[in-house]
């Protein structure tokens, strides 16, 4: 296993264990299952286990599988604060109670506020004494590093992260999210500023594996280095200095084995020219459904009525490339998980953005494209909660 440092100087395996999807059985954890897989990562070198509150059982089937193996001490343990559920301090001291006891630990090693929307939302904790509160927690060893996940557009990430002293940071990258949410420019200014950056769905949720159309397949198979999809992914990331941990939700024994073997001899600068230019025809066959050709620069933000133009163009390319829900959960993360409303709708045809615009897209026109694919009745029902929710 190889091993890059954390903000602090101690290593963090590069392959992380992403804990939201443990094997199933009739609905519940299969605890062996995932005791097996656990341990398997764990002999091979993996340290770094991210779950979170909100991930139905894993915390407590995390911390039972750690404390039967006297393995805690092995490894990090990163859990997250569902900070939209949290009305005042005293809500967020009982949660936080909840979490030690769920993975029967006295402290938490990596402690992140769980998809961090905006500006505001961090706001909104401060007025309710976070920072103090997180101050008593490192100083007492209960929470010895503190960060957030973040879904969202660069320019909002780089915001964030010049809000508070962060110790690390977690986002959506892989090579077909190069340049849209935090994209590279935010990973590297992340680094600039000596943070540690764990990167989540670097499979896309699969799509750069099991849903590659033909043309991406045929590519890679006529690559002269053989090897399969997810290890190309992989070591595109792990190519990177600036990544630090690159989380897999494993759900096989073979997973995290094949998993463990392509994160021990992964090197940064190991990919070429050549390698680039392979990836880059297999991101041109995925994106030949492509509606909008926005490449997420940003250079039309910010938007006079808080549209999420960029977010919005992904999560409508999302739709036509992997299908109606998964653009469908994008936009709702995008445009109604926020205290104020970033929807298509919100567009007044000012077109101030596309004078802006670098590609020259005819903004306007596609954002009432987007209201018409997302923002069915439901979705508005969904929004109005949603906003409900983040407003407390």
């Amino acid at each position: 296993m190889n091993y890059r440092n954390d903000r602090y100087g101690r290593p963090l395996s590069i392959l992380g264990f992403g804990c939201m999807r443990f094997p199933q059985t009739m609905g519940r954890i299969n605890m062996e299952e995932t005791e097996r897989e656990i341990m398997t990562a764990i002999r091979g070198g993996v340290n770094y286990f991210d779950t979170a509150y909100v991930y139905p059982g894993s915390e407590a089937a995390l911390g039972e599988i750690l404390e039967r193996n006297q393995v805690r001490d092995q490894v990090n343990i990163a859990t997250k604060l569902p900070h939209y559920l949290i009305k005042s301090r005293e809500g967020l001291e009982k949660l936080f109670c909840e979490e030690l006891k769920r993975l029967r630990t006295d402290h938490v090693d990596y402690y992140l506020m769980h998809m961090l929307t905006d500006a505001d939302t961090w706001d909104r904790l401060r007025a309710l004494g976070i920072e103090e509160w997180l101050r008593e927690k490192r100083e007492s060893g209960a929470i010895r590093q503190v960060g957030f996940s973040y879904h969202g557009n660069t320019d909002m990430f780089i915001r964030l992260l010049d809000a508070y002293d962060w110790d690390f940071c977690q986002i959506q990258y892989n090579y077909l999210d190069e340049h849209s949410q935090a994209g590279r420019r935010g990973l590297q200014y992340a680094h600039q500023k000596g943070l540690p950056v764990i990167i989540m769905e670097p499979l896309r949720g699969g799509r750069l594996v099991n849903r590659l159309p033909e043309e991406a397949k045929r590519i890679f198979a006529e690559y002269p280095v053989r090897r399969t999809p997810a290890a190309w992914a992989f070591r595109w990331l792990w190519n990177q200095e600036e990544v630090t941990c690159v989380l897999s939700g494993m759900n096989s024994d073979e997973m995290v084995r094949e998993n463990i073997e392509t994160a021990s001899d992964a090197k940064i600068g190991e990919l070429g020219p050549a390698e680039e230019k392979m990836l880059a025809r297999v991101v041109g066959a995925i994106n030949a459904k492509v509606r909008v050709g926005c490449t997420g620069c940003g250079y039309c933000m910010p938007c006079p009525k808080n549209v999420d133009i960029p977010g919005a163009f992904a999560a409508y390319n999302r739709r036509f490339a992997e299908g109606k829900f998964w653009g469908t959960v994008d936009y709702v993360i995008c445009t109604a998980l926020r205290k104020t409303s970033t929807a298509a709708s919100n567009c007044i045809g000012c077109g101030k953005c596309e004078s802006h615009c670098p590609q020259h897209i005819e903004i306007r026109k596609h954002l009432q494209d987007v209201r018409r694919e997302f923002e069915s009745p439901v979705y508005r029902a969904v929004r109005k909660a949603a906003g409900k929710i983040v407003k407390f």
